[in-house]
């Protein structure tokens, strides 16, 4: 855990989880939290993000941070399995119980997160797309959380482009 390195005047309403927004494991964890978050306690970002970028830095963690999600509450940060068992805990139903995995000590349950994202996309794959706001839901996503500038971003402008329906201007 860490503390944020510049404090806010204000704390926010809310949490702030940054996930790997080319990862289809994060997608999907990303559906699973929204859905048992009827409180609205989380706003998402991709790591990759403008503002997944300029939150890292200003959280004093690396911007080529891509191997674990980030939770950002108030004044700290929390990373890998501090951050998945903390999500855990403010969910829905009976999934806040898992937090009793917080006793292992951090070094095993990180072991065990690093072994799962070390070979993520080999498992879950990988998409050149972030599609977390259709995961999260627009008003989940944080403004200019979203990835931006991915190939198929680029090929499906081409494409639109280039489409009978809408012609190019002369």
């Amino acid at each position: 855990m860490k503390r944020l390195a510049e404090q806010q005047d204000k704390p926010l309403p809310y949490s702030i989880l940054l996930v790997d927004g080319d990862c289809a494991l994060c997608h999907g964890m990303t559906r699973f939290a929204v859905r048992r978050d009827r409180a609205v306690r989380f706003r998402i970002a991709a790591l990759q993000s403008d503002i997944g970028q300029k939150l890292l830095k200003d959280a004093g963690l690396s911007v080529q941070h891509r191997s674990s999600m980030v939770l950002m509450e108030q004044d700290r940060i929390y990373v890998k399995s501090s951050a998945a068992l903390r999500v855990l805990r403010r969910l829905d139903g009976l999934w806040p119980l898992l937090y009793a995995g917080i006793v292992i000590p951090c070094p095993v349950r990180d072991f065990g997160y690093d072994l799962i994202a070390r070979f993520r996309y080999r498992l879950f794959g990988q998409s050149d797309i972030c599609m977390l706001p259709s995961a999260a839901g627009p008003d989940r996503f944080l403004p200019g959380g979203e990835q931006m500038g991915s190939d198929r971003d680029a090929r499906e402008k081409d494409d639109v482009e280039r489409s009978p329906l809408h012609p190019k201007p002369d």
